[in-house]
């Protein structure tokens, strides 16, 4: 580890550090488990110029979350930034496996999450999507949030990129107009954001950790969406969330309105390997 970064995540734990163990599995920070004489935490860092921004909006982020005690959160211990990066430091859970009745909890959790609302739309700071900047300025109905602070800034990022062209552009505009009729009123929820299978843990009493989000007060079909983008959740889950806090007929037939965002921020994050899938549900919506 970094020797300003290890500073100052020593007077952040009033603790000096004794071991350190660069871990796997990210794809946009370094993490680390460090070990003092008081326990275990979790580092991640970054040395873009962004990464105080993305990693004090993630605390954010996940306090917000914490404070529904609807799921385990990590705790946040701090965050900071040196000349050597930025980081943030939290709470270390230890990971363990699923066992009988975890999806069911999963999904009645995340149903009593959403039950978590605002007045609007939106959130009180801006934050990110990985490494992509997130606008979160409120409204008052869920189109208008919904072309303006997502899918309108992918797509110009997109295009100005050269990974849309102007058809592209023209066909995704024509959808705009139509979400009105195709998504049915809900009020704001608290949604995690992001939440697809690599976001979520089991800890160390067989219950969900959620991680990583990329959080607002948005429009609750937008987490089921992502979670059935890459493979989707076991079925327990989905007839959980649903006898807990149902939603109107017909979702299979608008998920993909919902997963237009999550593929644009993708293809804006790896490349033209998602924009054949942007392209489909334009076909089909416009």
């Amino acid at each position: 580890m970094l020797p300003a970064i290890q500073k100052q995540c020593e007077k952040f734990l009033s603790a000096k550090i004794i071991a350190t163990k660069q871990l796997s599995g990210g794809d946009i920070n370094q993490a680390y488990k460090i070990t003092t004489a008081q326990g275990q935490f979790f580092l991640k860092y970054n040395t873009a110029s962004h990464a105080f921004a993305m990693f004090d909006t993630e605390a954010k982020g996940l306090e917000l979350l914490a404070a529904t005690k609807t799921a385990k959160i990590p705790d946040v211990i701090g965050v900071g930034e040196t000349k050597e990066g930025s980081f943030l430091l939290l709470e270390y859970i230890d990971s363990s496996y699923r066992q009988s009745g975890f999806w069911e909890n999963f999904g009645q959790s995340l149903a009593k999450l959403h039950q978590e609302s605002r007045s609007e739309f939106g959130l009180h700071f801006d934050n990110f999507i990985g490494i992509l900047p997130q606008t979160n300025r409120p409204k008052d109905n869920w189109t208008d949030y919904y072309v303006e602070a997502r899918l309108q800034p992918q797509i110009e990022m997109g295009f100005n990129d050269k990974l849309l062209n102007t058809k592209d552009l023209n066909g995704l505009e024509s959808i705009f107009k139509k979400i009105p009729e195709i998504c049915p009123e809900e009020v704001p929820a608290l949604i995690h954001g992001d939440l697809w299978s690599g976001n979520f843990m089991v800890g160390p009493k067989r219950e969900v950790v959620l991680i990583d989000p990329s959080v607002s007060f948005s429009h609750r079909e937008m987490d089921l969406a992502m979670t059935q983008l890459f493979g989707g959740f076991a079925p327990e889950f989905y007839q959980a969330y649903h006898h807990f806090f149902p939603i109107e007929n017909g979702f299979d037939q608008r998920v993909e309105i919902y997963q237009l965002y999550y593929l644009l921020v993708h293809l804006n994050l790896f490349g033209t390997g998602y924009l054949q899938a942007v392209r489909n549900i334009v076909k089909r919506f416009s």
